[in-house]
C-alpha cells in the first residue's frame, strides 16, 4: 500500500464491538479511519478522525463525507455498522421502539450513505458496505426479530439495488450478514443458547467479521454481495 495515498474509510457505531473492531482492524491495515458513534472513547490520530453523531440524524452524514475529505482528502469506503436489536414478541413494540429502530437502522444508512455516495461519485470510486444479520434469511422460533427483519431485510435488497445503480461509476455495494457475534452485547449466561443458533456450534468473533469486511473492500470484481458470516445459519433448518 502506498502510504502517501492511503484509501480512507468511514465506520460507523465504532464504539464498541464490531465498529470497534472494524475501526482497529482498518488502522491495523493501513487505512484513515474516520470513526462515528454517538459517543466515542478513543482518542484521535494522524490516521484517526472522531465524529460523533447520531446517524438517524441527516447533519452527521454530511459531516461524515466532509470530515473524510477535508483530513484525508477523499472517501473510499463507507462501512454502514451502526444498528440496533431490540427482541421483542412484534405486538409489543412501542413507538418509541419504532422510531429508534428506524432511526438507526434505515434512516441512518439513508442519511450516512447518500453524502459518501456523492463524493465517491466525484471520484469515480468506492465502496460501500453494511453490517445486516442472518435473520433476514433465517429467522429462529423464539428470537423475536420483527423490526430488525423489517430493516436488516431492506438494507440487504438496497445492497443488490444500488450495486446495480451504480457498478458503472465504478463504485461497488456489499453486505455482511452476521450470525451471532461475541461482543459486549450478550451476556456470558446466554452464550450456550446463542451458540444452538449456527449449526457451527459457537460464536463468531469479531475478527471473523473485520477479515469479511476487508475481503470485500478489496474484492474488486465483487459488488451486490450479501455474505453470510454465520456458521451456516442461513443454509437452512438443523
Amino acid at each position: 500500500m502506498d502510504l502517501k495515498n492511503k484509501p480512507t474509510v468511514v465506520i460507523t457505531g465504532a464504539s464498541r464491538g464490531i465498529g470497534l473492531g472494524l475501526t482497529q482492524g482498518y488502522l491495523r491495515e493501513g487505512y484513515r479511519v474516520v470513526a462515528n458513534a454517538r459517543k466515542m472513547s478513543l482518542e484521535e490520530s494522524d490516521d484517526l478522525a472522531i465524529v460523533e453523531g447520531d446517524v438517524a440524524e441527516p447533519e452527521t452524514g454530511e459531516r461524515l463525507a466532509q470530515v473524510a475529505v477535508e483530513r484525508f482528502g477523499r472517501l473510499d469506503v463507507l462501512i454502514n455498522n451502526a444498528g440496533i436489536f431490540v427482541p421483542k414478541p412484534f405486538v409489543d413494540y412501542t413507538r418509541a421502539d419504532y422510531e429508534r429502530v428506524m432511526g438507526t437502522n434505515l434512516a441512518g444508512f439513508f442519511y450516512v450513505t447518500q453524502p459518501a455516495l456523492r463524493q465517491m461519485l466525484k471520484q469515480k470510486s468506492g465502496s460501500v458496505l453494511t453490517i445486516t444479520t442472518t435473520l433476514d434469511e433465517q429467522p429462529v422460533k423464539g428470537v423475536n426479530a420483527g423490526l430488525t427483519n423489517l430493516t436488516k431485510g431492506g438494507l440487504n435488497s438496497v445492497t443488490g439495488s444500488l450495486a446495480i445503480e451504480y457498478a458503472e461509476a465504478g463504485i461497488r455495494v456489499n453486505a455482511i450478514a452476521a450470525g451471532i457475534i461475541d461482543t459486549p452485547m450478550h451476556e456470558v449466561k446466554d452464550h450456550e443458547f446463542l451458540k444452538g443458533l449456527h449449526p457451527i456450534h459457537r460464536l463468531g468473533s469479531v475478527a471473523e467479521i473485520v477479515e469479511a469486511a476487508l475481503y470485500l473492500t478489496r474484492a474488486s470484481f465483487v459488488t451486490g454481495e450479501v455474505l453470510y458470516v454465520d456458521g451456516g445459519a442461513h443454509a437452512g433448518k438443523w
